[in-house]
């Protein structure tokens, strides 16, 4: 009688999940890089892969969790049927919560970062580990929070959790409170031969920092942190989990539009542990997103993109429909975003911005130049400020033409009061310390703007080696600045705020940016100001910009726009008086 096959271990089929991704026999492109981070950890001297917790936590959501809602690919329904862990799923977890350090016993991983587009069982896998964890921690007292920008979300993995616990018959252990004021689930278990077997405690919560800091829990689910508004609203959990040793933040996503936002940030931030320029042996990151050219643009026809960014291509997410999907947006570019964002999982800019900050990115990209190289090249510099009338974000940018290589070049510095920044970088979300550390944005030791310091920074530029030939500003309240500057020897020319006579210098930009031929020394002060820039055309080829939210800021970039017209201003001069000398 022939033998029965060898059911393969958890632990086999997270090794072979990662084997295959990394040979490209699953198409996931993006998450091989995890994928080789895992098998190359296997080989550590100081860390080992124990199977005992992940094995546990997989066996409890099998067992015990069931599906809400759904239906198969084929289209039998799913509700009530045993929630089946995917091999992406079963990676995930062994990785979570199976590596330790050898010397102190200790788990890795204290942070994660999830990146899968929408329709991938997302929430229910939000739900499901959810739950397998809070019963692996109960000898600690598990605590564990999912949180989401609005409560609703929250309550789309508690109400999965509280489905199965009936389904199951297991409600009635334990005391749940599901009413306008709480949604959590909590039990005490049983002492036995007098140790305790722990508790746990499961709430659903709106990630609101202004009310949550005596929370204390060992885990938190932070779910769509790409609606969050501001870190904060990240953080306090995070920091909630500071008593444990084996704590766990988890934040899971799927792409926005917003390249701003928290959750972007995050994106960046996972994306440099996987390439491996950043080092941070706590933070585990599955990342899964369609591919992007040097220029941003991505082939959303191709099946193999749409089977690269969902790892639950062929289960969860039908081919059919992705391409049904594909070809309206290719159809119809109001749907392509959206498609683009919540199926291909690809940062998009708003439908209300007006600027693609990727062909920014793209001409960016292209150039390495230091300001010491800059100084030294012969190149006139035009310059424009944007001043804050009491406390808030003040902006001076430099613009000059390269004509060697034909590119322009945009050099901008913000200024904010200090006694300022901590208020309006979590009411607005702004990175103001973010920018301070990299060199891009001056705290200002004043409780209102002081322009002073707009001045030393001009002058400081000159030092370097920088030929300022004349700065615009509008000269409606900016008397003391502009008399501060014309006492240091700059040529101030009066620029008044007309968009009839912005919009030039906007064009240009705007042109420079989409020939690859603009600079701005990679400075994401700049690319969060221009990200934020809403505009009207008219039909004379006029353009009237805004930001387009009063939360947001736009001065770097408007500042920019002013040192460009003085740019263009000069350049006409010359060019007409070379046309008079010529006749």
């Amino acid at each position: 009688m022939a033998k029965k096959p060898k059911t393969k271990s958890y632990k086999d089929i997270a090794i072979q999940y990662a084997h295959d991704v990394a040979s490209g026999k699953i198409i996931a492109g993006n998450n091989a890089r995890e994928a080789r981070r895992f098998l190359a950890d296997l080989e550590r001297d100081d860390i080992y892969l124990d199977s005992k917790d992940p094995d546990h936590v997989i066996n409890i959501i099998q067992k015990t969790m069931v599906h809400r809602q759904g239906e198969t690919i084929d289209g039998k329904p799913l509700r009530g049927e045993p929630f089946v862990m995917l091999p992406w799923q079963v990676f995930i977890i062994y990785n979570l919560v199976g590596w330790r350090y050898k010397e102190s016993g200790s788990r890795r991983f204290k942070e994660a970062f999830i990146f899968v587009p929408r329709k991938n069982g997302k929430t229910a896998f939000v739900a499901a580990l959810t739950w397998g964890l809070s019963i692996l921690e109960r000898k600690s007292g598990s605590t564990i929070y999912i949180v989401a920008a609005a409560l609703k979300q929250s309550k789309e993995a508690f109400e999965d959790i509280l489905f199965s616990l009936r389904h199951k018959g297991m409600a009635k252990e334990f005391r749940i409170r599901d009413n306008n004021a709480e949604h959590s689930i909590r039990i005490d278990f049983p002492t036995v031969k007098g140790k305790s077997q722990g508790s746990i405690h499961i709430e659903a919560l709106a990630a609101n920092p202004d009310s949550q800091d005596s929370f204390n829990c060992n885990i938190a689910i932070a779910d769509e942190i790409h609606a969050f508004k501001k870190p904060a609203q990240y953080n306090r959990f995070k920091e909630a989990m500071k008593a444990y040793t084996n704590k766990l933040m988890v934040g899971i996503t799927s792409g926005g539009d917003n390249i701003n936002s928290f959750g972007y940030n995050r994106l960046q931030y996972a994306e440099k542990v996987l390439n491996g320029t950043v080092k941070d042996d706590s933070f585990f990151a599955f990342v899964s997103h369609a591919e992007e050219d040097e220029k941003g643009n991505v082939d959303y026809l191709d099946p193999r993109q749409h089977e690269l960014a969902n790892p639950s291509y062929g289960v969860t997410i039908r081919p059919e429909d992705m391409m049904e999907d594909a070809r309206q947006a290719q159809n119809d570019p109001q749907q392509r975003k959206d498609f683009l964002s919540r199926s291909l999982n690809i940062y998009s800019s708003s439908i209300k911005t007006y600027f693609d900050l990727k062909e920014f990115r793209a001409s960016d990209a292209g150039y390495e130049w230091t300001l010491k190289d800059l100084a030294k090249r012969k190149i006139d510099w035009y310059g424009g400020a944007d001043l804050s009338r009491m406390h808030d974000l003040t902006a001076a940018a430099l613009f000059g033409h390269d004509d060697e290589t034909d590119t322009d070049i945009i050099i901008t510095h913000g200024f904010f009061p200090i006694v300022m920044a901590a208020k309006k970088a979590d009411e607005d979300g702004i990175p103001l310390y973010g920018w301070q550390d990299e060199g891009w944005l001056t705290m200002t030791n004043t409780p209102t703007t002081n322009v002073e310091d707009v001045v030393r920074w001009f002058c400081g530029m000159r030092r370097m080696g920088f030929k300022i030939r004349q700065i615009g500003h509008d000269r409606k309240f900016a008397r003391e600045y502009i008399g501060a500057m014309k006492a240091e020897g700059f040529k101030v020319v009066d620029q008044p705020q007309y968009y009839y006579l912005k919009s030039e210098g906007f064009r240009h930009i705007e042109k420079a940016a989409k020939d690859g031929k603009l600079y701005y020394m990679h400075s994401q002060a700049y690319e969060y100001c221009v990200e934020n820039v809403a505009a009207i055309e008219r039909t004379d080829d006029m353009v009237r910009f805004e930001k387009v939210e009063d939360r947001m800021r736009i001065d770097l970039f408007d500042a920019s726009v002013f040192a460009c017209v003085r740019y263009l201003n000069a350049k006409d001069k010359i060019e007409r008086a070379k046309r008079w000398f010529d006749e």
